[in-house]
């Protein structure tokens, strides 16, 4: 499989880039990766790179989007922090991905187990560590089901503030970022929320954090959303 070109990249909207990272999902769970020669996309890659993607995801050393996504070198840009949280930074990182470097979607991913998400249930305070912890809170706050047992060793409860997260951090990039919010609204990128179970490899994408503005959803505006 070669690496993508101005050409392919051009060519290619943010339904497709889903539906690549989906299908690439599939090969990786059912251990079918594509044959890749990373030297000839290294060589390939010199002079320009032309990611499809950009996706932020946790340091977690279970959740490379390259592995779990059967991705290559130069297919996607890889932006990675405890607990997937959302800061100026990388803002301005996928901005740069986006309107600069030509990516056509935003992916949010969480995974199963996380150890920030778990460290924010139990209100765990250590150096810098608890300023990025405090961007989980809010998400563990609004979860507002459980009534019992409201920390790490309760794993509906872990489970359920990832996802809350994921979700408040794919709003919280439409909101804190005009650039990327014009870009959804003209078509010319998406965004989504997703949650990597580590235990299956499988990725499953949240149609209710999925903002991809395109024929099959014609009528969705970033007006629209909640926040």
């Amino acid at each position: 499989m070669k690496a993508h070109t101005r050409e392919t990249q051009e060519k290619m909207t943010p339904r497709k880039a889903l539906q690549f990272l989906q299908e690439g999902n599939k090969r990786f769970v059912n251990n079918l990766k594509a044959h890749r020669d990373l030297l000839e996309q290294a060589n390939a890659t010199i002079d320009g790179q032309w990611p499809f993607a950009i996706i932020l995801s946790c340091i977690d050393s279970r959740t490379s989007a390259e592995l779990i996504f059967d991705q290559g070198l130069g297919d996607i840009f890889s932006v990675r922090i405890a607990g997937n949280i959302v800061n100026t930074d990388i803002l301005g990182s996928m901005e740069f991905a986006c309107k600069v470097a030509g990516s056509k979607l935003i992916v949010v991913l969480g995974h199963s187990k996380c150890g920030a998400v778990k460290g924010a249930c139990d209100h765990v305070e250590m150096g810098n560590l608890t300023e990025l912890l405090s961007k989980i809170q809010p998400a563990v706050y609004q979860e507002n089901t459980t009534k019992q047992n409201r920390n790490s060793s309760n794993s509906p409860f872990v489970e359920s503030v990832a996802e809350i997260n994921v979700k408040r951090s794919v709003k919280n990039i439409i909101e804190r970022s005009n650039i990327l919010e014009r870009m959804i609204e003209n078509r010319e990128i998406g965004i989504v929320g997703a949650m990597h179970n580590i235990e299956t490899g499988k990725v499953t994408f949240y149609n209710d954090v999925m903002y991809i503005k395109d024929d099959e959803n014609p009528n969705f505006s970033v007006a629209d959303i909640q926040y």
